[in-house]
């Protein structure tokens, strides 16, 4: 893989962080100077300051985002979520959710593991609660539940129930850009409040807005066992 995601693999920096590493001449691989982009092995002999990559523990946390939060970890984006937690460890959040929505989202610094849960092809589950402007009727959760065309493709099939007039559950197996405000948007209805309230496993069950908690062993052995 790429220098840069070797390095945010192993937790130690995000990739662009590894980019002005390298830019600065700092890392070397097999006693050469590393080059933006390059590719390496887990064999190669790495080392950053002429010192061999430090292993850093393994962070798993559950966060309660607010809405207003933007999902990425480059400082330099205006109320972004690395500097709304101010946490002292290289973590980043695993996948998105959107600024105007609300709810879980799972920050860590095993990039295997951040992998293997954002790959469309495992299928995993993401459960929303979303309030639309208006009350909608049986047929409309009949068709969000059949996938729906937006942005030049079809959303695979999931799962939607109604909890109120206005209010829907609904459980995604995939992760388009913004697809549940795409998806009712396309029936006429405008989302006002949209929350995940799990990931596969992992509830936001006692969490507090814009608290967050570590996730058991129990919890991170099960996601380790996708």
């Amino acid at each position: 893989m790429r220098i840069n995601k070797l390095l945010s693999n192993f937790g130690f920096c995000s990739r662009r962080e590894a980019n002005r590493l390298i830019e600065k001449n700092r890392i070397t691989v097999n006693g050469r100077l590393c080059e933006l982009g390059q590719w390496v092995e887990e064999k190669d002999i790495i080392l950053i300051d002429n010192k061999p990559i430090p292993m850093k523990d393994k962070i798993y946390i559950a966060l309660n985002k607010p809405v207003g939060i933007t999902c990425t970890a480059a400082k330099e984006v205006e109320s972004n979520i690395i500097n709304f937690m101010n946490y002292p460890e290289y973590i980043f959040p695993v996948g998105r959710l959107d600024k105007a929505s609300q709810g879980l989202i799972l920050m860590t610094n095993d990039g295997k593991l951040a992998n293997k849960i954002l790959e469309s092809e495992n299928k995993h589950e993401k459960e929303y609660i979303v309030t639309v402007n208006k009350p909608f009727d049986d047929f409309f959760m009949k068709v969000m539940s059949e996938g729906v065309k937006i942005c030049g493709v079809k959303t695979r099939p999931c799962k939607v129930s109604r909890v109120k007039g206005d209010t829907f559950r609904i459980i995604l197996t995939q992760g388009l850009n913004k697809q549940i405000r795409r998806m009712s948007k396309v029936f006429g209805y405008t989302v006002v409040q949209l929350e995940r309230i799990r990931i596969i496993n992992i509830k936001i069950d006692g969490i507090d807005m814009g608290n967050w908690r570590n996730l058991t062993e129990e919890e991170v052995a099960e996601l380790k066992k996708l």
